[in-house]
């Protein structure tokens, strides 16, 4: 299948309705992603049907569990732009931060972004624990996919989220052992577990899920804390 028959078939089981001119800009984003994931190793799917339903898929599911629309939303580990820059195309309307680690990732990201029309995206090239003192609490949603474990992950994403707002973790079928190590870590960093969404990614058998953490408190200054500690002393 071409990846616009995968794309509609998918939004469709999904019953997600994406912009107008998201087939074009996913597109754009693919072609671009394929060509230079030859040089800089972006991602191991590779393929229109695979990446259609195992990326662009995957992170549009969340559009259904959350409301995007108008908000300022963070995509903290971003990588290749996933999930914050697929849920981008298929709904414009958000104001969305991509933060990164790696210089040469955010450097595609910003060609991307200039390819896809998005002058209001920004790419920020800092790791989560040492960002930018202005965004802190500074926006309505934060989101990360496959990038550490819950309890590890909290600590960097939870201190960016505004008092009322969430975190979406995405995770894989089996994430009960993650969210009760994490317990601790949640509560300290003013967080409270809202809901645990599963679902199927459309067109394959994989089951994922959406683990939602609304902010309640204010997070305490002193988090998040240098990732060496991070890691030696989970919360």
């Amino acid at each position: 299948m071409l990846l616009e028959d995968t794309l509609a078939a998918g939004f469709a089981a999904l019953g997600v309705t994406p912009d107008g001119g998201a087939a074009a800009r996913y597109r754009i984003y693919f072609e671009h992603l394929e060509k230079m994931n030859a040089v800089m190793n972006l991602t191991a799917i590779s393929g229109e049907e695979d990446v259609a339903r195992l990326h662009f898929l995957d992170c549009a599911a969340l559009l259904g569990m959350a409301d995007f629309r108008g908000k300022r939303v963070i995509d903290v580990g971003t990588g290749a732009g996933f999930p914050g820059l697929a849920l981008k195309i298929a709904c414009p309307d958000m104001e969305l931060t991509l933060l990164d680690s790696l210089d040469k990732r955010i450097g595609f990201l910003r060609d991307t972004c200039a390819m896809l029309g998005f002058d209001d995206v920004q790419c920020i090239h800092a790791r989560a624990e040492e960002a930018p003192e202005q965004l802190r609490a500074g926006f309505d949603i934060a989101c990360s996919r496959a990038v550490a474990r819950l309890n590890l992950l909290c600590e960097l994403c939870l201190p960016l989220v505004k008092k009322g707002g969430a975190f979406i973790a995405m995770k894989g079928p089996d994430c009960a052992e993650e969210l009760n190590d994490a317990k601790r870590a949640i509560k300290l960093l003013g967080g409270e577990v809202e809901d645990v969404k599963k679902y199927l990614v459309p067109g394959t058998d994989a089951t994922h899920s959406a683990i939602i953490i609304r902010k309640t408190a204010d997070t305490p200054a002193k988090y998040p804390r240098r990732w060496a500690q991070i890691k030696k002393q989970p919360l």
